[in-house]
């Protein structure tokens, strides 16, 4: 296997799914399924390769419209104006004038698909209630069904701002950063994303585009009453919007075009905002940093020291924390998975437990971002968790030690009579060839004669350890293919001959097998090695690097590629068709507890299929040759 995959022009490639919520295994304050990866390297130019989707990062981030300076320009009508100045989204701003460089164009509301009536009310009762995740994570599904949707576009944006606001100051070591860094090195660390964007981001950077993303993270900051209290402690919401607009009008005639420009117009909003109002120049800069990385696409994304960290951990299959993942709720922590050899599984936590309180401080009133974030530490530290199971309040004390991620979840044989094994993947990471390795010999001694391999709400990982798996029963060929703007993306991805398991295959896939998964999936089906069962998959089909930050610690995930199928064929918005598609319907007098899975039930018959077709080809052959 060419180990480039895996450690590529200096960077590591992973590769995610991910929608909204919190990702917790390690209280990384990502969403739900959310997959985080990364390597411990020391070495500061290096820089990771992932592949993200669903965010769980479950997250399409934003595309924001043009201020309405911009508008203006175009002489677009006041109603059309109006409509996209919901809820101060967007803000008075730069002219693009680079003939160059791409423009964010200004659709006529009337031409552009309305957002449904039950989704409108549903978002805005989430953004009335600031529960900015949940937000997200319906405007996130809502656009799968209606991607050109422009209005569902700008709701999810300011959520996204939102949401990522939330989380920024809920991270105690994002708040320490911006707390220790002076505003030489923020302006620094703000140079230095922006020549990561410039050299690596899939497509040519808007730098306009990219500044107006900025000035809006920086304008909602502002009216954040967790920012205030942190960077403008003695300013009222009232007057730190109006010298918020005193630096937006100086900016008014402003050109962006370049790199240099970007950086000059954060700059000078910096030194502006510092001698108006004393809003020290790093908490300034770090929103337009986030700014920046936002304006790219949904999978690119800015990480605190502390995500950073755990991201890296995740890679390596193992993290420090107690094992669960959290979904984040107005009041409580909702737990949605459990790892049964963490603390968490081995202290009696379930799935389903809430979470009211942690270390004897109530979650409705610290905020769901804060306690999540509470819930991190070092290895060996205690915690006390409190759960509300409907029965009175119970008190945990757990101690956090380092959990490993399984990243090979269930293996055995489903069908002993025809011999039919199972390998249940929950990700890729660095570990998962040898596991799956060790599970497919297991299974050969317990007598397999065909293989089923479910990757099933599986987000993705490292796209190495993806195309291992898939090695694994590609005898030649093509398994996957990227490429970037940048020469150093391109890159085919082949098959090799030895180690190649002859076993008839099935492949278990559904909307939420991304990223790596569909890799996975794509290559077994384009090269015709198994049949794959199931629903279409969920359709990303991008590759990310994650870059440490030199200056000031904490990385950036960009996108830097996009990966192809075997044959060619884009996965974005598409995703891996399924062979044989299944319907979940309950049969009369079944409730959803009792359901077979119907999807490993017809997997399992199709692999005895298999079987059946293969003796009949063996014995088929056989005749011909002894006549």
């Amino acid at each position: 296997m060419d180990n480039r995959g895996l450690f590529f022009n200096g960077h590591f490639v992973v590769d995610f799914c991910s929608i909204v919520g919190h990702s917790l295994w390690p209280f990384s304050g990502l969403t739900q399924n959310s997959v985080c990866f990364a390597p411990k390297f020391k070495v500061a130019s290096r820089r990771i390769r992932v592949t993200f989707e669903g965010w769980q990062l479950r997250m399409d981030y934003l595309l924001l419209a043009n201020r309405a300076r911009l508008l203006g320009r175009f002489k677009v009508p006041c109603a059309v104006l109006a409509a996209f100045l919901w809820s101060a989204l967007l803000t008075q701003g730069l002219q693009a004038q680079s003939s160059a460089q791409p423009k964010t164009s200004v659709v006529d509301s009337a031409a552009t698909p309305s957002v449904g009536n039950s989704v409108q009310q549903q978002g805005e009762a989430f953004e009335s209630q600031k529960q900015w995740g949940e937000a997200l994570a319906l405007y996130q599904n809502a656009l799968k069904a209606n991607p050109d949707d422009r209005t569902l576009q700008l709701k999810r944006a300011f959520a996204r701002i939102h949401f990522d606001l939330d989380r920024r100051y809920a991270d105690t070591s994002f708040i320490k950063t911006i707390k220790s860094t002076d505003a030489n090195t923020s302006m620094n660390v703000y140079a230095e994303v922006l020549l990561k964007i410039q050299s690596y981001y899939v497509d040519e950077p808007n730098w306009a585009n990219i500044v107006n993303y900025g000035l809006t993270s920086l304008k909602v900051a502002m009216q954040s009453d967790g920012f205030r209290q942190i960077n403008l402690p003695t300013i009222s919401k009232e007057a730190s919007l109006k010298v918020y607009l005193q630096a937006e009008q100086r900016l008014s005639n402003v050109a962006v075009r370049t790199r240099s420009d970007a950086f000059t117009v954060a700059r000078e909003t910096a030194d502006f905002l510092n001698k108006q109002c004393g809003m020290s120049s790093q908490s300034v800069m770090y929103e337009f940093v986030c700014g920046a990385i936002s304006a790219l696409d949904p999978y690119s994304a800015f990480m605190s020291s502390n995500q950073y960290s755990e991201t890296m951990s995740q890679i390596e299959g193992n993290f420090v924390g107690l094992g669960v993942e959290l979904r984040t709720q107005a009041d409580h922590l909702e737990i949605v998975s459990v790892i049964s050899k963490g603390p968490a599984g081995m202290g009696g936590i379930i799935e389903g437990d809430r979470i009211v309180a942690v270390d004897n401080q109530k979650v409705s009133e610290i905020g769901s971002n804060r306690a999540a974030d509470m819930m991190r530490g070092l290895e060996g530290s205690f915690i006390l968790i409190s759960l509300d199971r409907g029965n009175g309040i119970q008190t945990l004390r757990l101690q956090r030690r380092r959990v490993d991620i399984p990243s090979v979840d269930q293996v055995g044989l489903v069908d002993k009579a025809s011999g039919v094994g199972y390998i249940k993947l929950t990700n890729f990471q660095k570990t998962t060839a040898a596991d799956f390795d060790a599970a497919l010999w297991k299974l050969q001694a317990q007598g397999m004669r065909s293989l089923i391999v479910d990757v099933r709400g599986n987000p993705g990982g490292l796209l190495s350890a993806s195309v291992e798996v898939a090695d694994r029963f590609v005898r030649k060929g093509v398994i996957v293919s990227t490429k970037g703007r940048n020469p150093m993306e391109d890159f085919v991805h082949k098959a090799n001959l030895s180690g190649t398991w002859d076993v008839p295959l099935v492949v278990l896939v559904d909307e939420n097998s991304a990223s790596a998964s569909e890799i996975f999936a794509a290559a077994i089906s384009d090269n015709k090695r198994g049949t794959i069962v199931g629903n279409q998959s969920y359709g990303k089909g991008s590759v990310q690097g994650i870059f440490p930050l030199n200056v000031s610690g904490g990385g950036v995930r960009l996108t830097t590629a996009k990966f192809y199928s075997p044959t060619g064929q884009a996965i974005s918005r598409v995703g891996v068709k399924a062979d044989i598609v299944i319907q979940n319907v309950l049969k009369p007098g079944e409730n959803i507890d009792s359901q077979v899975d119907t999807g490993l039930r017809v997997g399992i018959k199709t692999a005895q299929q298999k079987m059946v077709d293969r003796n009949a080809a063996l014995r088929s052959k056989v005749s011909s040759v002894g006549g």
